[in-house]
């Protein structure tokens, strides 16, 4: 044995690499401590014992001597750094491992140990981790809400850890009985008043504001008289909890709709935090009549399906059930969908945080959801695929329905699913395959997905001739280079003469380089020639405009208008030539034209349009036995009730991340969609809008909000978070439409594809 520095006896480097090694392979396991250890100082102490030596008889390197445990280098200042990797930056240790390694080589003086709980995630598919980033929450009393202190909790650490906490931090006494609340929003509150819940049970975020009330000694509570003077004012809302079975309920009420009562169904969502993806898309749901009135009449609850291992025990549907049922009550003008929330987080991950998503995506995950709790099928047989053979369609469309409806039959299916054909052919053997398969929305993707179309101002360096505008077509991921050839052949202008300049905030941003990418530069840039150095000097030209603070009663100037890029001979510069050839530039510039828009037919005809597969995603032929670029084409076979259209605006590759922000006309009554489906027995497919989720700004940014027509009274609506307003239809058609809902006219039941009496045209399937 040996003494450490800092630490105790020591044992010998083979006695710590054989109870090290049996600690590091412990099972994670739900609330037990496991602590953070730098990955340096544990990568020395490792080569210091011969921890990971091929040699079983190794000792290490005693040369290596780690010193006392340092974790220095996963702080910042007192807090631990962002975006800490496991194994890379850090190793995880059980608390039995760490006690030895303190004991062994002592801990740097003054250095908090780093420990962290492990917890459970998932409901059916268990799995363990350890929440390395602990939550923040931001703790006052109600008597004193402005005085708030953040402390850190574990997912989880239950609602009596954070109780203990603040009862210590305000130095409330054992005896003094105490409520919880949580408050977000700023002005909408619910009790904490499940104990033994645990922080992720019960949906707190990350800077949620916690609020402890003390019961009075004539035992009633302030929070009556805390409500009355503070919160019952027009606008503010608050929320009580109560508990039904395995999930929440968040009864809300509405100050001023104590009052009067409000139409149902306008009724706003409030934002918990990034959550407005969420609320535009329930509020057009919520605005689906057969799939809200299935609910407000009660009609899924003798069709919820507990024991579907695919399902989420009804839970899901319970909890849509529930705020479906708030919305439409009339009496509240908005609703804070925290339970619903915290339920779609317990089962889909991704979303049980507070970061801003897609509400496609959520859309997609929600009607699964509800599908599979709501699945009629109790126990699904198992069917074989069938490739069509040259049989007819209608035959193998049949078939494949049927097959779908045997394993699938809910109000989703009912309302929502419809079905596709595909058709494969080889390009070498010229096998064709159909199949069928059923959708639940329709992703159509935009015009010039592989092309960008770009609109440039040419000036020229001789002041004489005019600034030129021209729409030019360029690759999606080109080069700069890519833009200047494609201008030269329509300008006449050599591409080696050009300089393309970034146009920002009034001033010229940058020049760039012919082999920068595309995606660096926006449409309506300005396209200048360069001319020979010697001959020609090349000036910026700034427009300013005199302002006037009438509150201060100073002036100033403030850049305005489009830069000039001017080249002006040496010989003639003067501040006179240059003021003159300045204001020739000035009349000769054009208005910068309307924005192109497609329509929402095109969207649909490039869908349907046949395209070769790419060398990176082949099709097996069975014929060839490998693989080959075949051409593949979508059609649509027969549409649901309810047409769910996805506008995919957001563009993904290696390279290019980008929204396309192109405005879509798609029309607000009469969308016929009959001639684009294949079954000869189709009838007539005439769809209605009824609501759009929007998404303005950026991709991974922005802001989602919702138009819906009101079943109630026909009436269009504007949904922003806990905002509702009254719209008008000639608002509805945006550059921001991103989900389209569509009901059908007719009111017949989705039928089956029928009995063959002829083929789908545009390709022979024999």
């Amino acid at each position: 044995m040996a003494a450490a520095e800092g630490g105790g006896a020591r044992p010998d480097t083979a006695v710590q690499r054989a109870e090290l090694r049996a600690l590091l392979a412990t099972a994670l396991r739900p609330g037990e401590a496991w602590y953070l250890v730098d990955i340096c100082w544990f990568k020395q102490w490792k080569k210091f014992v011969g921890f990971d030596s091929w040699d079983m008889f190794g000792v290490g390197d005693p040369s290596l001597f780690p010193g006392p445990v340092d974790n220095s280098g996963l702080f910042k200042t007192q807090s631990l750094k962002e975006h800490l990797i496991d194994e890379l930056d850090y190793v995880l240790v059980p608390t039995e491992a760490w006690n030895k390694l303190v004991a062994w080589y002592g801990c740097i003086g003054g250095q908090r140990p780093i420990v962290r709980k492990v917890v459970e995630y998932g409901l059916f598919v268990k799995h363990c981790k350890v929440e390395v980033y602990l939550l923040e929450l931001k703790l006052c009393e109600s008597s004193d809400p402005d005085n708030v202190i953040s402390c850190h909790f574990s997912k989880a650490d239950t609602v009596a850890t954070i109780e203990k906490e603040m009862r210590k931090l305000f130095n409330i006494p054992a005896e003094k009985e105490t409520r919880l609340w949580n408050r977000y929003m700023s002005n909408t509150f619910e009790q904490l008043s499940k104990l033994d819940s645990t922080v992720q049970d019960a949906g707190l975020y990350h800077g949620q504001i916690v609020l402890i009330e003390v019961k009075n000694e004539d035992d009633t509570w302030p929070r009556q008289h805390f409500l009355s003077s503070t919160l019952l004012r027009p606008g503010n809302s608050f929320c009580f909890l109560s508990f039904r079975g395995s999930g929440f309920v968040c009864n809300s009420y509405n100050c001023e709709d104590s009052a009067s009562l409000s139409q149902p169904g306008l009724c706003g969502l409030s934002n918990l935090g990034n959550t407005c993806f969420m609320n535009s898309a329930l509020q057009c749901l919520s605005n689906t009549p057969p799939l809200t009135d299935y609910f407000l009449e009660d009609k899924y609850e003798a069709e919820i399906n507990q024991n579907n291992p695919l399902g989420m025990r009804g839970e899901i549907a319970e909890a849509y059930a529930e705020l479906i049922k708030q919305i439409w009550s009339g009496r509240q003008s908005h609703v804070a969908p925290r339970m619903f929330k915290t339920q779609v987080g317990r089962f889909a991950p991704q979303f049980s945080g507070y970061q801003q998503q897609d509400s496609q995506e959520l859309l997609a995950f929600l009607l699964d959801g509800l599908h599979e709790d709501l699945n009629r099928v109790k126990k699904k047989p198992y069917l074989e695929l069938k490739d069509a053979n040259g049989r007819p369609d209608s035959v193998v469309a049949k078939e494949a329905w049927e097959n779908h409806r045997l394993r699938n039959d809910s109000i989703i299916v009912d309302i929502f699913h419809g079905l596709f054909k595909s058709t494969l052919v080889c390009p070498k053997c010229s096998k064709v395959s159909v199949t069928f398969d059923p959708f639940c929305y329709l992703t159509l993707p935009l015009p010039l997905r592989r092309d960008r179309l770009m609109e440039v101002t040419l000036v020229y360096a001789d002041p004489q001739r005019r600034p030129v505008q021209y729409r030019v077509v360029v690759p999606m991921m080109g080069a700069i280079s890519d833009l200047c050839e494609s201008l030269s052949k329509i300008s006449g202008v050599p591409a080696e003469n050009m300089v393309v300049t970034d146009v920002y905030n009034h001033r010229f941003h940058k020049i760039f380089q012919m082999d920068e990418g595309l995606n660096h530069i926006m449409p309506k840039d300005d396209i200048f020639p360069s001319e020979d150095g010697s001959e020609y000097v090349t000036l910026s030209v700034y427009f300013r405009e005199k302002t006037v603070r009438q509150s201060s009663n100073t002036s100033g100037t403030v850049l305005f208008g489009q830069p000039l890029l001017i080249s002006v001979p040496k010989h003639k510069l003067t501040v006179d030539h240059l003021y003159v050839v300045v204001l020739e530039q000035i009349s000769l510039l054009q208005p910068q034209k309307k924005k192109a828009v497609v329509a929402l037919r095109d969207c649909i005809e490039l869908f349907t349009t046949m395209e070769t597969l790419g060398e990176h995603d082949p099709w097996y032929c069975p014929n060839c036995k490998k693989h080959q670029q075949a051409t593949k084409k979508f059609d649509l076979w027969s549409l649901p009730k309810i047409l769910v259209v996805h506008l995919k605006r957001f563009s993904y590759s290696r390279y290019w991340r980008d929204k396309l922000d192109t405005v879509v006309e798609f029309p607000i009554r009469g969308l016929n969609m009959s001639e684009f489906v294949c079954d000869p027995r189709r009838g007539s497919y005439v769809y209605d809008l009824i609501a759009v989720s929007n998404h303005y700004g950026a991709m991974g940014v922005g802001h989602y909000t919702a138009y819906a027509k009101n079943k109630v009274n026909d009436k269009w609506y504007y949904f922003d978070d806990s905002s509702v307003s009254v719209a008008s239809e000639d608002q509805i058609v945006t550059k921001a439409a991103y989900v389209l809902f569509y009901q059908r006219r007719n009111s017949e039941e989705h039928m089956a594809p029928s009995p063959p009496q002829e083929e789908c045209d545009g390709m022979d399937t024999n």
